[in-house]
């Protein structure tokens, strides 16, 4: 019976087909479910028979089927292998690393085809690269399209090669933005026949020449005569015509060629444009005068430079009811000047009295109390609850090198705002010291001496004492004047520890004035220096004896012990003293316990 079912009639004609296709007509069944059917089928799939299905075709005697089949299954075979040896090719010619799928099961392969014909990507296709992340490879893809789109622009597709590394590709590229090429590369395209990509070139060279015609008369450079596109002039001026700012190393070529004019325009340009930047900026746009020459210029960049204005400045923006812009002004200027103040520069008396005129006092304050910190800092004043005054006056006229009131600063020494060794106090005897020398120069008068020496000795340089003090006595007829120079040198020398030499000059100033007490204060702290307590005591009794005061002469020895260097020699004199007079010396007990704790 036979088989009416659609699906039984096509099979039956793809059978005959195949059979037809694989010389297997003497094979006279033609039903789908033959053996023979199956195996046709699998062939023309590609897919390879195994090895029962290769006897049965010769049990059938279709060996020249076999032979058709397996001619056909070798030669997709090494249609296989080339592909896979195309897709590595590809692979590395895109920049494809790490990927390790068959060309069989990716779409890269596809893909990375498309890229070397030269055939845009789609947007799924780029973002299938991306996602694999493949940006080199995509890099050089888009560089393609480029390339592939300039070809076209400049009717270059006759030439089959799109890889970006190509020669062709940066020529275009030239073409594109107008640069001139050179003899190689017009030699190039020469070469490979591209004479209406040529053409193009000269059509655009002609233009370009006529342009930079027209720019040396519009910018006044005729006298220029070179016609050469690869001129500098030709970059030059299109820049101007463009708008743009030229370069330094541009205007000197522009000198260099004496092109006064071209300059000329160049800048008045650059002004026009700055003058209406400065106007905007300045909320000044309702004066009409573009002009860089109309004096509102002038004042505007002294206004952006943070300067301040004028009188006859301010009178030209109040003319002119510029209120806003003279407002801004100011406030710029105020702000320039917080901001010097912030970096801890000083104001010019000029700018204070500016800032007084405009009643800011705050940034004034700000002024002072900046300065204040840094002169404290300067001055080693570091109690935060220091006063402003006096000390800002005090250290203002130390910086300017002016004598302080000498009551006042003993006044804060009593106190004990300014220490007796502080750097104020070493600035202030420092001061005194050079006053007195100047007077001294000025008049002769030999009793200023001992005053000099007296502050060079305070302001802790000794050295400069005993050079004011090396003179002859010989000369001076005064006893008590020889006498108070030879004390403040022995002093000196006592200040240096050369002790020898000080006792000399307390014995001469005894002899030149006995009856003063300061030789012998002397000699009894030379005696302290010396260890020889005992007979420092006596000469601090001849001291006292001649009108000197019991408590100068205990601050004396106060001092002795406090600048011993050598902790046994001060607990030995302290444990004297205390021996001697514990009430009067209490404060020696300080020494000892020192001297335990270290212990």
């Amino acid at each position: 019976m036979i088989n009416m079912n659609p699906k039984y009639e096509i099979r039956s004609q793809h059978f005959a087909d195949l059979k037809e296709k694989y010389q297997a007509a003497k094979y006279e069944d033609y039903s789908p479910s033959s053996p023979l059917y199956f195996i046709l089928r699998k062939a023309d799939l590609g897919i390879e028979l195994t090895d029962l299905e290769s006897i049965y075709l010769q049990k059938e005697q279709l060996s020249k089927t076999f032979n058709i089949i397996q001619k056909e299954q070798q030669q997709r075979s090494k249609e296989r292998i080339s592909l896979g040896v195309e897709f590595t090719q590809l692979k590395s010619k895109y920049k494809v690393d790490n990927y390790n799928i068959s060309w069989i099961k990716s779409d890269l392969y596809f893909i990375l085809f498309k890229i070397d014909s030269g055939n845009f990507l789609t947007d799924k296709e780029f973002n299938w690269l991306l996602s694999h992340g493949f940006k080199t490879t995509t890099s050089i893809a888009i560089e393609i399209q480029k390339f592939s789109s300039l070809k076209s622009k400049y009717k270059a597709t006759r030439y089959q090669d799109s890889h970006p590394d190509n020669s062709l590709y940066p020529i275009l590229k030239k073409i594109d933005i107008s640069e001139h090429l050179n003899e190689t590369e017009y030699k190039w395209l020469v070469e490979k026949g591209l004479s209406e990509t040529l053409e193009f070139v000269k059509q655009q060279e002609a233009a370009e020449r006529n342009e930079f015609i027209q720019l040396k008369e519009k910018y006044q450079a005729t006298k220029y005569k070179s016609e050469y596109l690869s001129s500098p002039l030709y970059s030059i001026l299109k820049k101007l015509e463009s708008t743009e700012k030229l370069t330094d190393t541009e205007i000197t070529w522009l000198k260099e060629q004496k092109l006064i004019e071209t300059i000329a325009i160049a800048e008045e340009r650059e002004q026009i444009k700055e003058f209406a930047a400065l106007k905007f900026k300045y909320k000044a746009t309702e004066y009409e005068d573009l002009s860089p020459k109309c004096h509102l210029y002038k004042v505007l960049k002294i206004i952006d430079a943070g300067n301040f204005l004028a009188e006859q400045d301010i009178n030209f923006l109040k003319k002119r009811k510029l209120v806003e812009t003279l407002k801004i002004a100011n406030d710029k200027y105020a702000n320039h000047l917080k901001t010097k103040i912030e970096i801890n520069e000083l104001l010019s008396d000029s700018e204070i009295e500016w800032l007084q005129k405009q009643g800011r006092e705050d940034v004034i304050n700000f002024a002072k109390q900046k300065h204040f910190a840094a002169l404290k800092r300067k001055y080693s004043l570091i109690d935060p609850a220091l006063p402003i005054e006096p000390l800002y006056t005090i250290m203002l006229k130390l910086e300017k090198k002016e004598r302080l009131d000498s009551l006042l600063v003993v006044q804060l020494m009593a106190k004990g705002i300014l220490s007796h060794n502080g750097k104020i106090a070493i600035a202030y005897y420092r001061l005194e010291a050079e006053f007195y020398e100047q007077e001294y120069k000025r008049t002769g008068n030999k009793w200023d001496i001992p005053t000099i020496s007296k502050f060079w000795r305070k302001a802790n340089e000794p050295e400069q004492a005993l050079k004011i003090t090396n003179l002859d006595l010989g000369t001076i007829k005064e006893s008590n004047l020889k006498s108070a120079i030879s004390v403040t040198r022995g002093a000196a020398f006592r200040d240096i520890n050369k002790l020898n030499d000080a006792e000399s000059l307390a014995k001469k100033a005894m002899e030149y004035q006995s009856d003063t007490h300061q030789p012998y204060t002397l000699m009894g702290a030379i005696c302290y220096d010396k260890y020889e307590y005992a007979k420092g005591d006596y000469w601090f009794e001849q001291a006292i004896l001649r009108g000197a005061k019991t408590e100068d002469i205990d601050a004396e020895i106060k001092q002795v012990i406090k600048n011993e260097k050598n902790d046994d020699k001060r607990h030995e004199a302290a444990e004297y003293l205390l021996k001697k007079d514990s009430h009067r010396y209490a404060w020696a007990k300080a020494y000892l316990k020192k001297q335990k704790d270290k212990k």
